[in-house]
């Protein structure tokens, strides 16, 4: 374990969850607080100041959708919960958090989530401002695109889609979100124009846009930029 190793917090009120994130978490070279209650995991907020909250949703004292937007901002929120509905994971995702894992789950996805998360999270600087995708990298300050180095022409509201997601690699935003971006407050609803940016992003970008590995789809709650680890 490094000197200053990351702190995650797994909130969770299964003991049996908290040893298996405990463990595997450990391993990885994390510091591992744990918190099985709301109130305890505000107070381990404080006191130890963790990198990434694992949160569960289903907590005894408080529902953990009402402790993410006092989470976000602070540190990295990944939601790990039972609750697969669509209509919960858009609600996590609007309220704030980075991502979000159905259980049961698989640990080396989760490990791969929190990396992504902490990605994210790093100062940004000239580099942050330019998100390589295997052969695809996207300029944010210069506007442009370009595959195997060769500029690709996006249209206006394709760029607009993209660089959304660019912001924000590895984590779903919701349509809502990316509608109120790229077009504008009033446009929530208007799903179809997502889709047609994304089939326009594909086939200029995706090597085999019928099975995209750049930019993924998450069904009914929006999209997410995919990025190497």
């Amino acid at each position: 374990m490094s000197a200053n190793p990351v702190t995650v917090l797994v909130v969770d009120d299964e003991p049996a969850i908290r040893r298996l994130f405990h463990a595997g978490l450990t391993r990885a070279g994390y510091r591992v607080v744990e918190a099985g209650t709301a109130r305890e995991a505000m107070t381990a907020l404080d006191i130890d100041k963790p990198e990434v909250v694992l949160l569960d949703l289903g907590l005894p004292d408080r529902d953990g959708l009402e402790l993410i937007p006092l989470m976000a901002g602070r540190t990295a929120v990944l939601v790990v919960s039972a609750r697969d509905e669509t209509a919960q994971k858009i609600a996590a995702l609007d309220l704030g958090a980075d991502d979000y894992v159905s259980k049961p789950f698989d640990s080396e996805e989760v490990l791969a989530r929190i990396r992504t998360a902490l990605r994210r999270r790093l100062p940004e600087g000239p580099a942050g401002r330019q998100v390589r995708v295997g052969a695809v990298e996207i300029d944010l300050m210069a506007r442009a695109v370009r595959k195997g180095g060769a500029e690709v022409h996006l249209t206006p509201k394709e760029y607009g889609f993209l660089a959304e997601l660019a912001r924000n690699p590895g984590r779903v935003i919701t349509h809502a979100q990316l509608l109120r971006a790229v077009w504008g407050p009033g446009h929530d609803d208007d799903v179809e124009y997502l889709r047609v940016a994304a089939r326009g992003v594909r086939r200029k970008l995706e090597d085999n846009p019928s099975e995209p590995v750049l930019l993924r789809n998450e069904p009914g709650v929006g999209y997410r930029l995919t990025v190497a680890e």
